[in-house]
Formats: structure tokens, sequence, C-alpha cells
């Protein structure tokens, strides 16, 4: 059993998960496959991200912890299953690393940013020549938005960009058009998923983060909405029932009193 003394290290954590899944381990966590253990691995990300935004320290600190238990559950499913170990997983990505920073680890040069990507591009492709696209191996359960990011990042690092912010605010404003021109819902569907990555688009040009930005406004909806729902409350009237002049009044004020 791992002493209490020995929970700061890696190998202790190993070892307590191994632990659980032992023949008289933990039974929830003896039943866990990868598959079972998708939705987890999808939500404790998700918590990382919440608490980055959030720029908790504590929390960051605890939720990296959680998609820690993840990674590690994971890797001591596929030894059980006689497929890997955490050893061959750490390994895999520590020769990923040194290989992808020859500027570091080798004789390459690389005195910016820019030039450090375009040399990882030029090594991705060397080392998966069987891809034909460089757009291939972007997760497609990524969420919509930062899918479209990355695939547009991908497709800029080769050159296939507009020339500037006006051409992208150019094309942001014809895809409005063609949604006022859409007639059958399959056209207006196709149509709003044009203006969409036209907005990812003009996000990347101007470093937001459009996943980020479209979580912030939505919270802004929720705390807004919310503080319109606590104004009905209080004074006895049913929100519903407001005419939409009311309505319009009651989210302006609830605008200046959250002060989003």
């Amino acid at each position: 059993m791992t002493e209490r003394d020995d929970l700061g290290k890696f190998d202790a954590f190993v070892e307590l998960i191994a632990r659980l899944r032992a023949p008289d381990g933990c039974p929830w966590d003896r039943e866990q496959t990868h598959g079972s253990l998708r939705e987890n691995l999808l939500s404790e990300t998700y918590e990382v991200l919440e608490a980055l935004d959030a720029n908790d320290a504590a929390a960051l600190r605890e939720e990296l912890g959680d998609l820690l238990l993840q990674i590690v559950l994971h890797a001591q499913i596929a030894k059980d299953d006689a497929e890997f170990e955490i050893s061959d997983v750490i390994r895999g990505i520590a020769s990923k690393i040194i290989s992808r920073h020859p500027h570091i680890f080798g004789d390459a040069t690389a005195d910016t940013a820019t030039q450090v990507m375009a040399n990882w591009e030029k090594l991705k492709k060397a080392e998966k020549p069987h891809r034909e696209s460089v757009l291939e191996g972007v997760p497609k359960a990524m969420p919509a938005l930062a899918y479209a990011y990355e695939i547009s990042r991908r497709a800029v690092r080769v050159g296939f960009e507009w020339p500037d912010l006006d051409g992208v605010i150019d094309k942001l404003a014809e895809e409005v058009g063609e949604i006022k021109e859409a007639k059958t819902q399959e056209e207006k569907e196709l149509e709003y998923g044009d203006l969409l990555f036209t907005l990812v688009n003009v996000a990347r040009w101007e470093d937001i983060d459009a996943e980020a930005a479209l979580r912030h406004a939505s919270e802004k909806f929720y705390k807004r909405f919310a503080h319109m729902e606590a104004l009905c409350r209080q004074r006895g009237l049913d929100f519903q029932a407001l005419s939409f002049e009311d309505k319009d009044r009651l989210w302006e004020e609830a605008k200046r009193e959250t002060g989003e």
C-alpha cells in the first residue's frame, strides 16, 4: 500500500490506481473501460478549462489532478489489457518533444515562435508521410468552434490565408447576405455554418479564442437573465406574462445592475 508520505510522487500515484484496479480492488474502478470513461475524460478537460478561464490557481491545481487521474486510469486499463503502460506513454511524448525541438536538442536554428512552428509542421509531415492533407489528425470530436479554428489555422500554415483582415470582414458581410437570400431550411443551415466558420476566422485574425468568447457571452446572458427572473420574484411579477417592452426594460436594468 502506498504510504501517505509518498502521495506527492508520480510512481506512488500510479501504484495507487493499480491498487484500485487489482482483483481485490474497487468494484467500480475494475468495471471501467476506455469507452466507459470517455465522458469523464471530456468533463474533466472542460473543468480544467473553466479553472483556466477563471484564473483560479487553486481550482486549476485540483482539476489538473482530476485530469491526471483519468490519464493514469486509462493507462492502467491498457496495462491490464496488455496494450501499453504509463511508461510507454511518457516515453512516447518525451521522444516526440525531443524530435520536434531540434533547435534545442539538435543542430537546427529557430529564433522565433514562427520559425519553431514552421519546423514543427515540417517534422510532423516527415513523421507521418501517409497523411494526404495538413488537416488530417484534427479530432472531429472537438467542439465545433475549436475544430473550425484548428483546421483554419492549419490551412494558414501552408499559405491559404486572406491578405488582410478587411478581406475576412468582407467575406463575413457576404455570408450574412447569403443567409438572407437562403430559401430552404437546408440552404439556411449551410449558410449559417459558413457564417460561423468565417466568424471563427475573424477571431483568429484578432487573436481571440472563439470558444472562450462564446462561453463568456453565454455566461453573461445567463447572469443577466437570472437577474431578470430574480427581479420579477422580488416584485411579484410573472415573467412569462410580461410584454416584450417590459422584458426589454428588465433586460436593460439587469445589464446595469450586473455590471455586464
